[in-house]
Parts: C-alpha cells; sequence; structure tokens
C-alpha cells in the first residue's frame, strides 16, 4: 500500500473518513431515536425545538468532523 501515490492515499483517507463521520452520525440519530422513545420526524413537524438542537448538534459535528478529516488530507 505504500507503493500508492500519496494523492491517492490522501484521496482514500479522505473517502473513508468522511463516510466513517457519516456512519457515526447516523448511529448518534438512531440512537437518540431509540432512547427517548419517539421519532425524530414526528417531534420535528410538531416543533419540538429540543429535537430540532439535538439534530443541529449532530450536523455540525458532523460538518466539522468531515471538514477536518478532509483538510488534513489535503495537508
Amino acid at each position: 500500500m505504500s507503493d500508492l501515490d500519496p494523492i491517492i492515499l490522501n484521496l482514500i483517507y479522505a473517502t473513508t473518513g468522511s463516510i466513517l463521520s457519516l456512519l457515526i452520525s447516523w448511529t448518534a440519530s438512531a440512537v437518540f431515536e431509540k432512547r427517548m422513545g419517539f421519532r425524530i420526524k414526528d417531534a420535528l413537524s410538531a416543533g419540538n425545538l429540543s429535537v430540532g438542537l439535538v439534530m443541529l448538534g449532530i450536523f455540525v459535528g458532523n460538518g466539522i468532523g468531515m471538514g477536518i478529516i478532509i483538510g488534513l488530507s489535503l495537508n
């Protein structure tokens, strides 16, 4: 694997890290939904702001994580 071009290795790193970040975010929302005992979609349509803030935190955390992963792979 060390015989590959560094650009290809960085692309593999960025792709794998981004997919892992998306999987972690999906898992976090699934665990939140299962622990709380209600559907996120129904709670958001009813106007539950606390569920919206939790989802905002998951999205922002995912964005920061993917930004760091992609940024480090381009370094």
